[in-house]
């Protein structure tokens, strides 16, 4: 009887803590080399400009619901009750969804669901028929990226796997209050339907970094094949 196969993103996690051990012997200059790396530059700007995105409206969609959409105060805790449940659902199948298709894959594709969710609720801001599930949509998109982000970027210094999680947790928090910032700035100076809009920006710049965080890898890894074949030849 075959046994059954786990997830590939499962057993990265599950090795954490063999890395986190053997990571505590590299010295911190060492770990303050990573950033010289572009590879990991990079891939630390797709979790700032997304976090950014994503907090510019996530921090002022109470009073967008209250005011823009008309929702009672009822209605908007079933509609953030409901933006929690899809969370966690967008979290499990992103893990879910970098083991079947690809990390990338799973990147671009919770991006794009983002920004369209985010301008759709720009356009139907007013209807709360329509708010509900674009409020669900846009969760479920958003939290796909959590869990493949973060095995995008262990991925980038496996060896590093808890220096890199620290680091992506710094920038997160940094996001989110650049993101808190400037939603605060655009809802004094521009507008509250405007969120929306903006925060689809903040995620269409992330996906445009992802790309070039995509090739980067694939850079890296053909040089590598090729240092591997002339070796090999010696």
């Amino acid at each position: 009887m075959k046994r059954k196969k786990k997830p590939v993103l499962i057993k990265e996690l599950a090795s954490f803590c063999y890395l986190r051990v053997a990571e505590e012997s590299m010295p911190i200059r060492q770990q303050l080399s990573l950033l010289k790396d572009p590879r990991i530059i990079v891939a630390l700007m797709i979790t700032l400009f997304l976090l950014t995105g994503y907090s510019i409206a996530y921090t002022y969609i109470t009073p967008f619901l209250l005011t823009i959409t008309g929702m009672s105060e009822q209605e908007v805790g079933i509609g953030l009750l409901a933006f929690g449940i899809a969370s966690l659902l967008g979290s499990k199948f992103g893990g879910y969804s970098s083991d079947k298709w690809g990390v990338y894959p799973t990147l671009f594709g919770g991006m794009l669901l983002q920004a369209i969710a985010l301008v759709l609720i720009f356009i139907t801001g007013q209807s709360p028929v329509f708010m509900l599930p674009l409020l669900v949509l846009w969760s479920f998109s958003a939290w796909i990226s959590g869990p493949t982000q973060q095995f995008n970027l262990v991925q980038q210094a496996p060896e590093a796997a808890g220096v890199m999680l620290s680091l992506n947790s710094s920038v997160l928090q940094l996001a989110m209050a650049a993101g808190a910032g400037i939603g605060g700035v655009v809802v004094e100076h521009v507008s509250l339907t405007s969120i929306t809009w903006i925060g689809a920006i903040g995620v269409t710049v992330a996906a445009a970094t992802a790309t070039v965080s995509l090739r980067l890898s694939r850079s890296k890894a053909r040089h590598k094949v090729e240092r591997d074949v002339v070796y090999t030849r010696t």
